[in-house]
């Protein structure tokens, strides 16, 4: 289940935030500038910051028939599929492996070798739908961009040809928010890959370590080292099967954790162990879902948002969609097959995700612990604390937002439309709050979720940038109708925090990437 654990998101947006500036990631565009613009005015006029992490969808898929966006109408022939030799040119878009009975789906290999829309004919698709859950991996991810090409994205997936899927977004809350302030067209994931590795990037712009991780965890690469080893069983090409790996792992082979693996920390889907503290989560992993834990973070080492935030006596908050219950199951359920929260990923039912709540890894965060205790209680909260918190005006200065699984638009057990419904009215909420004129709203999508995007990630570092993803910025201050064409990536959030709380810098933080503040103008009255 690990192997393929993957999450499309898309966001809804109602009306306009008072003094609040909000931002929808959604995901980046075209050619990046080298030297980010600055913002004009006072960024201090910012008192609130709220960050909404959603789930899994690329800037083409929810964006790209955008207008004045880099899009659909710039794919070119150069970004036409190819088989696993990397040269060969499909000739029509592989199956929908593991699909191919679904009545509409499987007319996706009679399809030109080329994006195509989801939500018309043929497909006839609907953003009510969840759809096929897509691979979205670190390694695969990598093979997929292929140096910049975009072009082996149907042929490294495990759902063939329906990577290349999009929708007419132009429906959603979301994106008339974005028509009517600022889109980030330029926008990526910070590191490749999927939710848990962006998660983490998303409050550390770092990569965890697990030291001495077992055999069983760690990926076996080519001698590239940015490529899963295909088996010698694996099919000669696209339009015969899936491709094969050697073995895929949540752990590089020197150490670093990459992909999904759960937290040392109730709430787990790895229950403890007999005798261990029911606080904790069996280092053992869990036998039933195959999952391993990952020994917890030492916060002494790896530096978070929320360390620089704390320093710096600003006060921060992680709300999370399901957090108490599933931290009630978390504490009583001692077999992860009677969890009703955890790994349900039941489409429309509750469903809570333990790698999605990345602070739950750090050993700051111990429950078992004083300290741990504290922090848990100020810092991780559940997201029905977030809606009062905003009505009665006691949001702090830097929030978390992250919807529960069936609400977060991730592939397989969410749909778009749910996450634009929930996401209009936590907006909703916002734009009401006593708060709102000082207040800056992030939204965003934590990565791909394995679907096509056209446009090359730049140069970055071993971890990314990867595909581009949707971004938003909503706000009394954001430029008006205005497409922000700006290098940005996952980290340029925990810029704009830093930049506007004067925090330390956190030692991931890529030089050319911008902070945000050229979607803003703050000389504009509320």
């Amino acid at each position: 289940m690990e192997a393929n654990r993957l999450r499309p998101i898309t966001v809804a947006l109602r009306g306009a935030l008072a003094g609040a500036v909000l931002v929808v990631s959604l995901a980046g565009c075209g050619s990046s500038n080298s030297t980010p613009a600055a913002a004009t005015g006072d960024i201090s006029k910012v008192q609130n910051v709220v960050v909404i992490y959603l789930e899994n969808r690329s800037f083409d898929n929810l964006f790209g028939n955008f207008p004045g966006a880099n899009g659909i109408a710039n794919v070119t022939a150069a970004n036409a599929q190819v088989d696993f030799d990397g040269k060969t040119v499909l000739t029509k878009l592989p199956a929908v492996w593991g699909s191919e009975t679904d009545p509409s789906l499987g007319l996706v290999s009679t399809l030109p070798n080329a994006p195509y829309r989801l939500d018309a004919a043929p497909i006839n698709s609907t953003m009510s739908v969840a759809g096929p859950d897509l691979v979205h991996r670190f390694y695969q991810h990598q093979m997929q961009i292929n140096g910049g090409a975009n072009n082996m994205f149907a042929a490294y997936s495990n759902r063939g040809g329906y990577v290349m899927g999009y929708y007419d977004g132009s429906g959603l809350n979301l994106y008339k928010l974005a028509k009517q302030y600022t889109l980030a067209d330029n926008f990526f994931q910070g590191a490749f890959g999927g939710s848990f590795l962006n998660h983490q990037y998303l409050v550390c712009a770092c990569a965890p370590t697990y030291p001495n991780a077992p055999a069983s965890e760690i990926a076996t690469v080519d001698a590239s080292g940015k490529a899963l080893q295909i088996d010698p069983t694996s099919p000669a090409s696209a339009n015969q099967g899936q491709v094969k790996f050697v073995h895929d792992g949540s752990v590089t082979p020197d150490g670093y954790a990459i992909n999904t693996i759960l937290p040392p920390y109730q709430p787990s889907a790895a229950p403890s162990a007999p005798g261990q503290d029911v606080r904790l989560a069996n280092p053992a992993g869990d036998a039933y879902e195959g999952s391993a834990v990952l020994p917890p973070i030492d916060s002494s080492k790896f530096t978070t948002i929320g360390d620089t935030l704390t320093a710096a006596g600003v006060n921060w908050k992680w709300y999370a969609g399901e957090w108490n219950n599933a931290l009630v199951e978390g504490l009583t359920v001692r077999d992860s097959k009677n969890y009703k929260l955890i790994w349900t990923e039941t489409p429309g039912q509750p469903d809570f995700e333990p790698h999605h709540q990345p602070f739950n890894y750090y050993s700051r965060f111990d429950p078992t612990t004083t300290q741990g205790q504290t922090e848990r209680a100020n810092h991780l909260q559940d997201a029905t604390n977030m809606l009062s918190d905003a009505a009665n005006g006691t949001l702090p200065p830097v929030s978390f937002y992250k919807p529960a699984g069936n609400l977060n638009a991730h592939p397989g057990y969410s749909d778009v439309e749910s996450a634009d419904a929930d996401l209009a009215n936590v907006l909703n909420t916002l734009q009401k709050s006593p708060q709102w004129a000082h207040m800056a709203i992030v939204v965003t999508t934590d990565e791909f979720g394995g679907f096509f995007d056209h446009v090359a990630p730049p140069a970055g570092d071993r971890w990314g940038p990867g595909s581009r993803i949707p971004a938003v910025v909503i706000s009394p201050y954001a430029k008006k109708g205005y497409v922000d064409h700006t290098y940005y990536d996952t980290a340029s959030i925990l810029k704009f925090i830093t930049k506007r709380f004067n925090l330390k810098p956190l030692a991931g933080f890529r030089p050319a990437t911008g902070d945000l503040t050229n979607a803003f103008d703050f000389t504009q009255t509320p």
